[in-house]
């Protein structure tokens, strides 16, 4: 796989395979089921190198279709101007015939010299840097080498060394980890046949509709650049995954010209541009003739040079449906003022002599005048805003 753009070149190999679910036993008394992913072995097997190829090309994109078995297929695609290629999978149903529960992964394997690390995303925020077979905090005794090394994907994972980083970003969350350097995997799919005795009183398996089994389809997207360059594609990519547009049809009779002559077709609710490493969190009617909202910076601190600096957003030219003439911070619940709220002093421990030293949260002013606000890199700020009396707001 190549980077056009950035020529940054990894030998990448994709694939599916699964893992045996653990059944009950006297000596570990624990299955693998809805609540626990406990494979019974550490190697995934194989779904075999047997897979049909149909290859198309386009002007806008082209795209490889896979067929691994008749119960599992997948799409890759290149779209025109995108750094980054669509992985749209299809699982299931899983077959159960030979009385072995299936936990199906796909795995991206490259020549990636991770050195046991790769990262994971915190609530699709921060990324936390995970190492196998490790904790920072306590010495692990490792008994569970495959499930003891995965942790929650809710938004991308990736690996890298000096060279180069390889991303994948997921549209749900899902189970993820690096079981070996260069390799990534993700869980898209499960059927177990055992109760893993955490509550649910019954096996994960799912029948459907026909009782053959549910049918499992998601989309992975896959990014290789430069590791200083990375985070600019993964973290807007992101954003444009988590906040697609919603599409809505209607039948009509009449052109497309004369149904844009009759109808608007495009609106926005900004004057401006946000800046791009901000987005609107939350905007949402409140009490009398004020709205809630939440911005967000989504970049981390020392993450990219431009994007990781501080972003000013000007609240009272930013809408174009109403005017804001004043601007109250709250706390991020939004139930409280913020300049009235009282804090805990925590004691925190600096890095380098770990001696404690006390701590309190800082907090920017909006500017009165021009209602214009500042946000530092994972910030989100929460603000009660009175709209001009002009846009008046039906209540609901």
């Amino acid at each position: 796989m190549t980077n056009l753009d950035s020529h940054v070149t990894q030998t990448l190999n994709q694939s599916f395979y699964w893992y045996r679910g653990s059944t009950w036993d006297n000596v570990t008394k624990q299955a693998s089921g809805a609540y626990i992913f406990r494979p019974n072995g550490t190697q995934a097997i194989s779904l075999g190198n047997s897979v049909t190829l149909t290859v198309l090309k386009g002007k806008l994109f082209q795209e490889v279709r896979q067929v691994f078995t008749p119960w599992l297929s997948q799409v890759v695609r290149l779209y025109k101007g995108h750094t980054w290629a669509e992985f749209e999978w299809t699982v299931g149903p899983i077959p159960i015939s030979d009385g072995v529960g299936k936990e199906i992964i796909t795995r991206f394997d490259s020549k990636i010299a991770s050195n046991r690390k790769f990262y994971t995303d915190s609530n699709g925020r921060e990324m936390l840097e995970r190492a196998r077979d490790y904790r920072p905090t306590w010495a692990l005794n490792v008994t569970e080498p495959v499930a003891g090394n995965y942790y929650p994907v809710t938004s991308m994972i990736f690996i890298k060394d000096a060279g180069s980083q390889f991303t994948v970003l997921n549209d749900r969350a899902q189970g993820g980890s690096s079981i070996k350097d260069g390799s990534v995997e993700l869980m898209v799919h499960r059927r177990l046949l055992e109760d893993d005795a955490r509550g649910m009183a019954e096996a994960l398996n799912e029948t459907g509709v026909d009782g053959r089994g549910i049918v499992a389809r998601g989309k992975h997207y896959i990014v290789l650049d430069q590791v200083a360059t990375s985070p600019r594609v993964y973290r807007e990519l992101a954003q444009r995954l988590y906040l697609a547009p919603w599409m809505s049809f209607t039948a009509s009779s009449v052109s497309q010209q004369a149904w844009a002559l009759q109808f608007k077709t495009n609106w926005s609710g900004l004057n401006e541009e946000l800046p791009p490493n901000v987005n609107v969190l939350t905007l949402e009617q409140w009490r009398g003739n004020s709205v809630l909202l939440r911005l967000e910076h989504f970049y981390e601190k020392n993450e990219d040079p431009q994007m990781s600096l501080p972003a000013i957003v000007n609240l009272r030219s930013l809408f174009s449906p109403f005017e804001v003439v004043a601007a109250e911070e709250h706390t991020l619940a939004g139930n409280k003022v913020l300049s009235e709220a009282s804090r805990l002093q925590w004691k925190v421990a600096d890095e380098r002599n770990h001696a404690p030293k006390a701590w309190t949260a800082e907090y920017d002013d909006v500017s009165s005048d021009i209602l214009q606000v500042s946000l530092k890199p994972m910030e989100i700020r929460t603000f009660v805003l009175t709209l001009s009396d002009s846009n008046e707001i039906r209540q609901r």
